[in-house]
Formats: structure tokens, C-alpha cells, sequence
């Protein structure tokens, strides 16, 4: 075995990370792969990364986490590495400067601020956060993020500076609203429709039902994804009982694919 590789596996958090970065070192200089990598090469790849181990906690599956966690954690040290070639910064840096924002962040354990719940602990970080010199509560939320998920922090940023509703029948009545207006778009006299505004209602329905979830603690993005899941758990054995009748679903007419469909639901 090669002297720079360390020969067992660590038994501490502090040793088990200095052994990713010896490997990780080493593959930079001596992998052919590894020695072209940018950050812009990573990029998708650590996106691909992230929604694998997403796929992982939504299974439950924890060996597979424990897999995942690994390789984010390798892509997170590889920018640090490309970084610290050219003396942007290193991986020192990196966690230095997490430990020390979020002793900045938490004034509530490492200060004199109070806060007992939950809820005071989020205005706190996003008032700490306009302090640091963000010019706005929202400046913080990915323009690329999933729309859903975008929806969700925009609500959850807002509520953290006291911009939000007092109760979630407040909300509610937001909703019937929304689907109402929406609704609206598709009861015209003359039943023309406009679909740029039937899109902006649409917009404006998942908003307030994002909202609502966030007021009865759902995750809007979990409740969908499990949704997504089970649609094709239920489709697949749909496909799977109409080939064993030697039948072929184009053939098949709806109320057949019907029966199909709950015989699917009363199996889970």
C-alpha cells in the first residue's frame, strides 16, 4: 500500500477527515480525472450528488446516506482544494469561517440574547443576517432552487421578520380565494381563456397551499415527492397485472385501467 495513504481506517471524526484529505490530495496530483476538475466541472455532478442523497432519506435507506453524506462531503473538500491552488482560500478557512458565523448567528448560546423557542431563534438569524450586510431578507434564497422549495424559504425567510399571517385559518381563506380566482379564469361567458393569467392564479393557488403546509408543519417538496413515488409505485403494477392478462394498455380502456389502478391502492 502506498506510505501516503493512510493504512487503517481512522477511529475519530478529526483523524477520519485529515485521511479524506490525504486521499483527496492525492488523487488531485495523480489521477488523470481528478487533475482536470473544476469547480464548474463538479457543479452538476455535486447537484446529482445532492438529489441522490435526497432520494436516500426520503427511502429511509441509511447505508445509503451514510454513502451520500461521504460524497458531498468529497466534492465540498474538492472545491476547497481548487480553491486553495490558486490562494482563494482552503479548506482551514472554510470551516473557520462556518464555526465563526454560526457563533454570530447564535447570540443565544454564545451571547446574552434570550430566545426559547424556536421561531425567536429564526427572526434572530434573519435580523443578524441584514446586520452582516445582506440588503434583503430574501437576498439569501438560490434563484435557482426548485420553485417549490423556492416557495417554501421565501415564506419561511418573510416569517422570520414578522411578515406573515396569524393563523392558518387566515391562510386557509387565502387558499379558497386563490382557487376561486383561479377557478374564475375558466367560467367565462364566452369561455375564452387567457392562459398567461390562468398561469398567474395558477402560480398564486400553489403559493398559498405552500404557505398553508408550512402553518400544519408539511413539507410541501416532501409531500409531493412522496406523492410522485407512490403514482408510479401504483402505475407500475398497473402495467405490470395488464401484462399478465396479456393486455396492452393502449388497448385497455379507462374503467379497466381503473380497476387495475385500485386493486394497486388496496395492495398497499
Amino acid at each position: 500500500m502506498p506510505n501516503n495513504i493512510p493504512p487503517v481506517k481512522a477511529e475519530n471524526p478529526a483523524e477520519a477527515f485529515n485521511r479524506m484529505l490525504v486521499v483527496l490530495n492525492t488523487l488531485r496530483e495523480q489521477c488523470p480525472w481528478d487533475k482536470k476538475q473544476t469547480m464548474e466541472s463538479l457543479r452538476h455532478l455535486t447537484i446529482e450528488e445532492t438529489y441522490e442523497l435526497s432520494d436516500a432519506i426520503l427511502e429511509g435507506d441509511m447505508q445509503e446516506i451514510k454513502k451520500e453524506i461521504g460524497d458531498i462531503m468529497l466534492h465540498l473538500a474538492f472545491y476547497a482544494k481548487i480553491a486553495s491552488e490558486t490562494g482563494e482560500f482552503d479548506i482551514t478557512d472554510v470551516l473557520n469561517g462556518l464555526c465563526d458565523k454560526l457563533i454570530i448567528r447564535h447570540p443565544h448560546i454564545y451571547g446574552d440574547v434570550k430566545a426559547e423557542d424556536e421561531e425567536t431563534v429564526k427572526q434572530n438569524w434573519e435580523q443578524i443576517k441584514l446586520k452582516e450586510g445582506n440588503k434583503s431578507v430574501l437576498s439569501g434564497v438560490p434563484v435557482s432552487l426548485p420553485s417549490l422549495v423556492k416557495a417554501s424559504r421565501i415564506q419561511e425567510k418573510v416569517r422570520g421578520v414578522g411578515f406573515d399571517w396569524e393563523n392558518r385559518h387566515q391562510v386557509w381563506d387565502k387558499v379558497e380565494e386563490e382557487m376561486q380566482e383561479f377557478k374564475n379564469e375558466f367560467n367565462t361567458v364566452d369561455s375564452s381563456v387567457d392562459p398567461e393569467k390562468a398561469e398567474g392564479e395558477f402560480g398564486d393557488l400553489l403559493f398559498s397551499l405552500v404557505n398553508y403546509a408550512r402553518f400544519i408543519d408539511i413539507n410541501p417538496e416532501n409531500a409531493l415527492e412522496k406523492t410522485n413515488r407512490k403514482f408510479i409505485r401504483r402505475f407500475q403494477y398497473l402495467e405490470g397485472r395488464a401484462s399478465e392478462l396479456g393486455k396492452n394498455l393502449r388497448d385497455m380502456t379507462l374503467a379497466e385501467m381503473d380497476v387495475l389502478w385500485n386493486e394497486a391502492k388496496t395492495k398497499e
